[in-house]
């Protein structure tokens, strides 16, 4: 055996040479990445780096379902085959006996009809097998790729997300699960898109809010720089107002992130909101001029307790409260309560401005104003009604808002009954 080419496995172990390298390594080392300098480096030529990835070696889905299929479709046609060969010529035999049975001589022709007939059920089962194994391998094949088309598109669906394409969607798929897996991708993919044009949405925003005090005081820094306007105690106040209005800014910003986000703290306990009511009304009532609406309270003698935070609830109505009178000039703001279904509704009624009908589902949204060009009256943050909806959300209510464009608003909040 020695004489032979290249000898056997145990003749190259006992003369001491290296057995052939396994085939993984030859691949790794013929490959055009193994011929550059970084692959021919000492860390390249370690055992660890000569292998090939474990995920380059394992097939895809659809190579999986077609094995599966042509495997399933193997153990049938030799199940079918060897049942067959065994048991059908014993069947003929039967059947011949049969046939003697009733007469029929064919005890000298016996051997050579069983005989013929196994060469022909032979034959006739090659060809069964060969046409059929064709026939189910290239039905698996298709079968197995019109499975997997739905997932390569979601896989090219989530590349297209991965790099920024957020507008990408799924078709529908004949199958169901597919289907149901394609809309609930759908879902998640709307989801992250209008996450995302939020996102875009705030940072303008709270830019566009940040830029006017900055602006502001910009200026008057810069006048007083270059001697343009003199240091006064009015110059100063101004910028102590911006400064103010920038700190309020940055206080009701972070008061709703940690309210979305479920950190704000909320002190749920049973209360009794009529004296809460009668202090706010009273409170602001001296701050109304005289020729301004009219503040008053409109609740029963008696109100059922709710569970709620009061200083949360306290917020909601100073919001509430100070923009009816921000937007009315003339007439009247009522504060209301009543019990209605296990919920306490409280309501704030003006008639002021009003809201224009198209602008109600907006009003709830961050830095939102009835007046497209923004303007100011050096108060408000722009997002107390955003912190506002939260608050009451995450004390178990609701919020809503009805409006007529130039009759009056009505806010008017609920608090679960203690």
């Amino acid at each position: 055996m020695s004489d032979t080419p290249g000898g056997s496995a145990e003749t190259q172990r006992l003369d001491g040479a290296e057995p052939n390298p396994p085939a993984t390594h030859q691949l790794t080392t013929n490959s055009p990445a193994a011929n550059s300098p970084a692959a021919n480096s000492p860390a390249a030529n370690s055992p660890a780096t000569s292998r090939i990835s474990p995920n380059r070696l394992r097939p895809d889905l659809q190579t999986s379902l077609l094995v599966s299929h042509i495997i399933v479709m193997v153990v049938g046609i030799t199940v079918l085959v060897g049942i067959g060969r065994i048991s059908t010529p014993r069947f003929f035999v039967w059947q011949l006996r049969q046939m003697e049975g009733q007469g029929v001589r064919v005890a000298q022709l016996r051997v050579p009809l069983v005989k013929s007939f196994e060469t022909a059920w032979s034959r006739g089962a090659q060809w069964s097998v060969l046409v059929g194994g064709i026939a189910a391998s290239g039905l698996s094949y298709w079968l197995a790729d019109r499975i997997t088309q739905p997932l390569k598109r979601m896989q090219r669906m989530t590349r297209k997300f991965a790099e920024g394409e957020l507008d990408a969607r799924l078709p529908g798929s004949e199958i169901e699960e597919l289907n149901q897996l394609a809309v609930s991708f759908n879902q998640m993919a709307a989801g992250l898109q209008g996450v995302e044009q939020r996102r875009r949405e705030l940072v303008g925003d709270l830019t566009h809010e940040l830029r006017t005090p900055l602006t502001v005081l910009n200026g008057y820094l810069e006048g007083m720089q270059d001697g343009t306007l003199e240091p006064s105690l009015e110059i100063f106040g101004r910028l102590t107002q911006e400064t103010k209005r920038l700190q309020r800014l940055i206080d009701d910003f972070q008061t709703l992130s940690k309210a979305e986000a479920g950190y704000l703290p909320i002190q749920l306990e049973a209360l009794n909101l009529r004296p809460l009511l009668e202090n706010l009304v009273e409170r602001f009532a001296d701050q109304i001029f005289e020729e301004g609406p009219a503040l008053r309270l409109q609740v029963g003698e008696v109100l059922p307790e709710v569970r709620g935070d009061r200083a949360r609830i306290e917020q909601i109505l100073v919001n509430l409260i100070g923009n009816a009178i921000r937007y009315t000039d003339q007439g009247s703001i009522v504060v209301q309560a009543e019990a209605e279904a296990g919920y306490l509704w409280i309501a704030v009624v003006d008639t002021g401005l009003g809201i224009a009908e198209a602008e109600l589902p907006k009003v709830f949204e961050r830095f939102w104003r009835a007046d497209k060009a923004r303007t100011r009256d050096g108060s408000g943050s722009g997002i107390g009604l955003a912190i506002a909806r939260r608050l009451v959300e995450l004390q178990g209510g609701e919020i809503q808002v009805q409006s007529q464009l130039g009759q009056g608003s009505t806010f008017r909040f609920s608090l679960p009954l203690a």
